[in-house]
């Protein structure tokens, strides 16, 4: 058994940086390698490539990938996990072995599949589960007939099986982002499926290299201090046996880690901190400790879990409606105003009443609406946009941009030609119990055969019913009051605190992290849940709940109904809610006399 392993994250989605798992390889010894394309969006574009030819379903970059590294990896023992299969692995693992066939490269192979469940659902429902919607709680019912996708994601166990063959690339479906990091902690570690704490070290390690490099200086509030941003190194881990790790980078690459930029990724795409549930464990955020130790690592250490729950996430999909965007260049002086003429009467010139319709002004105040600072444009990029369940209102739609060109006020640039029309694929999130999954392990040989098959349940025998603590909640109830004391003057927050934003479904969340106990000790009183709630107005149409992390010196903002339905469905040009940390770093607070006279900031 190994005292250490090094893990190495080479993407965080699909279109990431497709040079990154060759610098990963050459840059220094990596055990493993792993790369996470998968997101429930991502989900929903592979469904529609595979209704259009049965063959795809999978992330082709991760093929071509591969075949560019292969003779890499022929010298080499580092193993490569990757969700890049989507809905259909096999056919990721054939196309990979047809185009390494020529080149006289065999690398082993093993495929994992079971997370695809959709031929089963009649037989699930409702006789063994009522799949209800786990967010809005509507019932499976009304949308049974039109779903097009149905994905359980997989935990560890599979995985597992995997890693006991020679298999040098292991390529599954849906399985959650971190488990293909915790895997090979569990394999070489010989971690018991119930030792919960290193369990949950595990799964904190997955999701601060899940994302690539947001863990190592991109999306990073303070920006400026990345030394550079060439040759872009990505996430490391240097996990040992107890469970804690390092994050790390390869030496001479661009980016940066610290504390901080693991402290923002850590509250990225976060719910309940002390509850963050995946398939084999509960992590508690509020356990970790964070260690700077300089030269881009830190130490993150004293992790603790929960034992994993009897059920796994299922993300769904089906057909609802259509949409189309459009969009023209308004330019030169008064652009604003032009904007705004050009937006009343192509509304009224088109006149049809869609379910959904949208303007932006991108250049304008597109993402941040009302929370943007006054500017005055010299261009606006004005973004029509349409959703509706009727064909032929969004084909009226898709015609109608054209003819305002010559029949506007001046200075307009054409973008494109006719916006096409977009099937959506809504997103729903539901509820399996373990027992009723199985994942099957495939190995194959050169030709991409299957030559072995390993049959492998999701229940381990050590699951338990836990209740999700309340611990530091707090929910908005519309009595937001502005602070009254001893103040001296508004400052801006980002002087304050670092944040970083996610989504998950049509709720936002945005991490606040003060930048000093002090700050956060105010910012726990003057930033609550309703002032959040205030501060956004109609951008969160749901209620603002607060999540506190005490050792992460952070506050945890959910929003619900704050992404206009959220993935495909959503007008918005910012669907997952990415720009909103920005947005409430760019606002200012007031701050009492002490913060000048103490040099807090």
């Amino acid at each position: 058994m190994k005292s250490k392993i090094r893990i190495g994250n080479a993407g965080g989605f699909w279109g990431d940086d497709l040079g990154a798992l060759k610098r990963q390889l050459l840059g220094g010894e990596l055990d493993y390698v792993t790369i996470d394309y998968l997101a429930e969006i991502t989900m929903s574009i592979l469904r529609k490539q595979q209704l259009k030819n049965p063959s795809l379903g999978y992330i082709n970059d991760f093929v071509e990938q591969i075949v560019e590294v292969a003779p890499i990896l022929v010298t080499q023992s580092t193993r490569i996990i990757s969700n890049a299969g989507g809905i259909n692995p096999l056919a990721c693992a054939k196309q990979i072995t047809n185009r390494l066939k020529p080149l006289g490269i065999n690398l082993k192979i093993a495929v994992i599949e079971g997370d695809n469940i959709l031929g089963e659902i009649d037989s699930l429902y409702p006789e063994k589960t009522y799949f209800t919607n786990m967010e809005s709680g509507q019932e499976f019912a009304e949308v049974k007939n039109k779903i097009q996708s149905a994905n359980v994601y997989l935990g560890i166990p599979p995985l597992l099986e995997a890693l006991k063959t020679d298999a040098q690339i292991i390529i599954a479906g849906r399985v959650t982002d971190t488990s293909i990091t915790m895997a090979p902690m569990v394999h070489e570690f010989n971690w018991a499926l119930n030792d919960w704490d290193k369990l949950a070290s595990g799964l904190i390690a997955g999701h601060i290299i899940e994302c690539g490099a947001q863990a190592s200086g991109g999306n990073f509030t303070d920006w400026e201090k990345v030394p550079f941003w060439l040759d872009f190194g990505y996430p490391i881990v240097e996990v040992c046996a107890d469970g804690n790790f390092i994050v790390t980078k390869h030496k001479n690459t661009g980016g940066l880690i610290t504390s901080e930029t693991i402290k923002e990724q850590l509250v990225y795409e976060m719910g309940n901190p002390a509850y963050y549930i995946s398939p084999d464990v509960i992590a508690n955020f509020l356990s970790i400790q964070l260690e700077d130790l300089g030269n881009d690592q830190v130490k993150v250490s004293g992790v603790k879990g929960l034992p994993s729950t009897h059920f796994l996430k299922v993300s769904m999909a089906y057909e609802d409606g259509y949409k189309a965007v459009s969009s023209i260049i308004i330019s030169g002086e008064n652009a604003l105003n032009k904007a705004e003429i050009f937006d009343e009467i192509f509304w009224e010139r088109l006149g049809v009443h869609f379910e959904k319709s949208n303007t932006e002004y991108v250049g304008f105040d597109s993402t941040h609406k009302h929370l943007s600072p006054e500017n005055d444009p010299n261009e606006i990029l004005l973004r029509f946009s349409v959703y509706d369940m009727d064909r032929d209102k969004i084909d009226t739609f898709s015609k109608g941009i054209a003819p305002m060109i010559l029949s506007g006020p001046p200075g307009v640039a054409v973008t494109g030609g006719r916006p096409q029309i977009q099937n959506v694929m809504t997103y729903y999130p539901a509820l399996i119990p373990k027992k009723e999954i199985s994942a099957k392990v495939h190995y194959l040989n050169a030709e991409g055969n299957i030559i072995q098959t390993t049959e492998i349940q999701s229940i381990s025998g050590f699951e338990q019913d836990t209740q999700e603590p309340e611990f530091g909640k707090q929910i908005s109830n519309g009595l937001a009051m502005e602070q009254t004391g001893d103040f001296t003057t508004m400052m801006q927050l980002k002087e304050l605190c670092l944040a970083r934003s996610g989504d998950k479904g049509d709720m936002a969340n945005i991490g606040l992290i003060a930048r000093n106990q002090t700050i956060y000790d105010y910012l726990k009183q003057y930033f609550t849940a309703d002032k959040v709630k205030f501060i956004f107005g109609d951008m969160c149409k749901g209620e603002v709940i607060r999540y506190e992390l005490d050792n992460l010196l952070a506050l945890n903002f959910l929003l619900e109904k704050s992404l206009d339905g959220g993935g495909t469905k959503s007008l918005m040009i910012d669907a997952q809610g990415k720009t909103y940390a920005s947005a409430l770093l760019a606002q200012k607070i007031r701050v009492p006399e002490y913060f000048i006279t103490m040099n807090l900031i």
